[in-house]
């Protein structure tokens, strides 16, 4: 039996929901929430809301935008993406591995350049949010 959906109507939810992305987290996010959001969660929930906004353009289900909304909020709050970096790093050999505390700002050891950490988790939670946002919208 093949998907009623086609090859297309998949790549448009895909574009959709980069685009709602870049517009929720990039446009929508003022800078009291970026600042604010690690730190307490009524500025991590009020930034999941208004970043949501966007996503109803690409999906009017409630369980992907629950999905969204929660994980969104979640993801930023704890700074997630350094934790996986973290994790990530661990795949080498055991004197580049570092402790947690050594890495904890961005999941990068200290001697890292800052600009080049900072980015690196930029674009590892950028990714984080969009694998989590296209599964939601095409799953659910």
């Amino acid at each position: 039996m093949t998907s009623s959906r086609s090859t297309t109507g998949r790549g448009c939810d895909v574009v959709g929901v980069l685009l709602a992305h870049l517009v929720g987290d990039y446009l929508l996010q003022s800078h009291w929430m970026a600042n604010e959001k690690t730190k307490r969660w009524w500025p991590a929930w009020a930034h999941a809301l208004t970043y949501s906004l966007p996503f109803l353009l690409v999906t009017q289900s409630p369980a992907a935008l629950a999905v969204i909304v929660g994980t969104h909020a979640v993801v930023d709050r704890y700074r997630l993406a350094r934790h996986v970096i973290w994790v990530k790093n661990l795949a080498a050999p055991k004197s580049w591995r570092l402790s947690w505390q050594d890495c904890s700002a961005t999941g990068y050891p200290p001697d890292a350049p800052p600009w080049l950490a900072v980015w690196l988790m930029i674009i590892s939670d950028n990714t984080i949010h969009l694998l989590i946002n296209v599964a939601a919208v095409r799953y659910l």
